[in-house]
């Protein structure tokens, strides 16, 4: 038997096996997916100047030539399972294609005080291409570099050269950050490996650093207003209504954000309503602040927050496992682990993090009085309860667990409202079951409820222009409980530009679909808990209304458009 038979005989046995072992059809768009994620990510790496033209030519020739590629396709001969990788393929290149554009006219507003882009990003991708220079010229190239930074930071001191709005200065200020490393890249590249380019280009270097530094400085205090030491100012970069309703489309949700914002508004309604209730049952009338503070008073000594933390999530794991709401592997059980967060992290991120490993917060004997009461106000047994399933099982160490094993290649269609909204989800459906039995912590549950509810409040608004950060901040404080150390934590954190403008809000949205999802097709008993939570795992990740269509086994057609309007009661 020749080579060529043997590989077929051998994928066509380990596809039989492994095929009985598997609900997992084969898909013919798999290969198609993870050769264009590889490539985009070559591309990524070898065009590593953000700013290069020549990278933004070479992206929009590859995903064009992808979507040429896709639309010839016959979709009606796919199977359903790979009508919905069409779909969600197309999806992802019409996005990537999107924010190329958008990225393009963000530089366009950035220009006028960063004219020198090009001159960076070109050194950069001579670089990578090997092109050899005369180290000689590239001296006084950095020279007239230095210089032009140093008058060009006068004339907009001197008004020659008009202020940009704040936003455009606030982005400019990490696009000067990502142009010092990709300069300092190309000089490291050449310095000592060449001694003639050394003895040319290390003082215009020099040079050309320190100007970049004074001018990333000023242009941080006086265009954007944060001097080096402040802590409390937060700056965002709204994107409008337009382009929230672009990005509500890629995500398929088909509310406007104002619609959105009364969908919130009803949510923290009915938080307000519970966290009443469980008031009363502590003996604070209406006063659910009173009550929350209470709650607060009850955290743990130093030293014993990690074995809170493991009683937690083996009480939750305990709980889907006795109920079949999930099947949980044993190597899923096994593995997850606990760390402890860094107080550098904790400024940025008060609360728990996870996935695989759950990032315990808690204060360390650095950290002053006030700092050391707040986050242990903020971590208390109540409100880390539900944080604790929300991170490990059932929620994102279950999912990450299972993205590896399943429908790997889906993992490029990756959003929050699958992500977050999925570990949220399980924050309603434990509710719903009397999982959260006690007043002090229904108090913690609905902390964080109604943090989700004010997140979309507060984004949206911000993204409207209709909210400042400091009203946000105000409104975490005031409405929710926050510590203010921590509600402006999580502000900045939100508009720092770390994440996608929809990323707070897919919190509760995508938690709201799986909610209507589970009502719809467990609900009604057309599947059990657990033939709906493990369909939903072995998918992967992707918009929420594209489970909907798995599941359901709908019709779907190539120009696939979203019109799931999944909270009932709202007017259209």
């Amino acid at each position: 038997m020749n080579l060529y038979k043997i590989a077929v005989f051998t994928l066509f046995l380990s596809t039989q096996i492994f095929g009985q072992l598997s609900s997992e059809a084969p898909s013919r768009l798999r290969s198609v997916i993870e050769q264009h994620g590889q490539d985009a990510g070559a591309y990524g790496r070898f065009y590593s100047a953000e700013t290069s033209p020549n990278r933004y030519e070479r992206f929009k020739r590859l995903h064009s030539d992808r979507m040429a590629e896709l639309s010839r396709l016959n979709f009606d001969g796919l199977q359903h399972h790979e009508q919905v990788d069409y779909i969600l393929f197309q999806n992802h290149l019409e996005r990537e294609l999107r924010e190329l554009e958008r990225y393009q006219a963000q530089l366009r507003e950035m220009e006028p005080i960063i004219p020198f882009m090009r001159v960076i990003s070109d050194l950069e991708d001579e670089r990578r291409k090997l092109i050899s220079i005369d180290p000689a010229k590239k001296a006084a190239d950095l020279d007239a570099l230095a210089k032009s930074i140093t008058a060009l930071q006068k004339d907009i001191a001197s008004g020659k050269i008009a202020k940009p709005k704040r936003t455009v200065a606030y982005r400019a200020v990490r696009t000067l950050a990502s142009l010092r490393s990709t300069l300092r890249n190309w000089f490291n590249f050449h310095n000592v490996y060449d001694p003639n380019f050394t003895w040319w280009n290390k003082k215009p270097y020099e040079a050309v650093e320190a100007a970049l530094q004074k001018y990333s400085e000023y242009v941080s205090r006086d265009l954007v207003g944060i001097a080096p030491d402040d802590r409390t100012t937060i700056i965002g970069d709204p994107i409008g209504r337009e382009a929230l309703i672009e990005e509500l489309r890629f995500e398929m949700i088909p509310y406007t954000p104002e619609e959105l914002v009364e969908i919130a508004n009803k949510e923290f309604d009915w938080c307000i309503a519970e966290f009443k209730k469980a008031s009363r049952e502590m003996g604070f009338g209406d006063d659910y602040m009173k009550a929350i503070e209470a709650v607060k008073l009850k955290y743990v000594e130093p030293g014993k927050q990690p074995e809170l933390i493991r009683d937690q999530a083996l009480e939750a794991i305990e709980y889907v496992k006795k109920n079949n709401l999930l099947t949980v592997p044993k190597e899923a059980e096994e593995t997850w682990r606990m760390e402890m967060m860094s107080p550098e992290r904790q400024l940025v991120a008060p609360f728990f993090l996870g996935g695989e490993t759950i990032l315990v917060s808690y204060p360390t004997d650095g950290m002053t009085h006030e700092q050391k009461m707040m986050s242990m106000r903020g971590n208390n047994p109540h409100f880390a309860r539900a944080v604790t399933h929300h991170e490990l099982i059932p929620g994102h160490h279950m999912q990450q667990f299972m993205n590896r094993r399943y429908r790997s290649y889906r993992s490029m269609f990756r959003t929050p409202f699958w992500s977050e909204g999925w570990a949220l989800y399980w924050e309603f459906i434990l509710w719903d079951r009397g999982f959260t039995a006690t007043p002090e912590d229904k108090i913690g549950a609905l902390f964080w409820r109604s943090h989700r509810a004010a997140r979309i409040i507060f984004s949206l608004n911000f993204h409207l222009e209709k909210m400042t950060p400091q009203e946000a901040v105000d409104l975490l404080v005031d409405k929710v409980g926050h510590e203010r150390e921590n509600a402006l934590a999580e502000v900045r954190r939100s508009f720092a530009g770390d994440y996608g403008p929809l990323y707070q809000m897919a919190y509760m949205m995508g938690g709201l679909q799986f909610y209507q999802l589970h009502k719809d097709l467990v609900g009604s008993g057309k599947m059990t808990d657990a033939q709906f939570h493990d369909a939903i795992l072995r998918e992967n990740t992707m918009p929420v209304e594209m489970v909907r269509a798995i599941l359901t086994n709908q019709r779907l057609n190539r120009d696939f458009q979203t019109n799931w309007r999944y909270y009932p009661g709202l007017s259209k």
